[in-house]
């Protein structure tokens, strides 16, 4: 059996740990527009709190995987809408305009809401 082969049992592992990873450095985002850690570069504004009540909150359940699916979805959503306000009037290619990460955590989290949380979710717990 090859190595590619063996990888399957271990798929709801591989997909929690990039909803744990991704969650946590969304929470840093969270972080940083409402504590000031760690220090932001730009000017929080009221949209950018808001933003960071959202990547907080929503960043904290995807963690722990609860309400996975509705949470992604709302974090995609507001990614996108980073993306479009915030990134692309500086210039449309990402790699001009720093939207590297918000359509990286675009993406992520709308796979996640096909997807699902992968282990080490309390959604999981609720299905039984």
């Amino acid at each position: 059996m090859s190595f590619f082969e063996r990888l399957p049992p271990h798929q709801a592992k591989a997909l929690a740990l990039l909803r744990i990873i991704a969650a946590v450095l969304f929470i840093e985002h969270g972080t940083q527009k409402l504590f000031g850690f760690p220090p932001a570069p730009f000017t929080i504004t009221t949209l950018f709190l808001v933003a960071g009540y959202i990547e907080l909150v929503g960043g904290a359940l995807i963690l722990i995987g609860l309400f996975t699916r509705p949470v992604a979805f709302l974090l995609s959503g507001e990614m996108a809408i980073a993306y479009f306000m915030v990134h692309m009037p500086i210039n449309f290619f990402p790699s001009n305009n720093q939207g590297d990460g918000a359509v990286l955590f675009c993406f992520i989290f709308l796979f996640l809401v096909f997807a699902g949380p992968g282990e080490w979710a309390l959604d999981n717990r609720q299905r039984r």
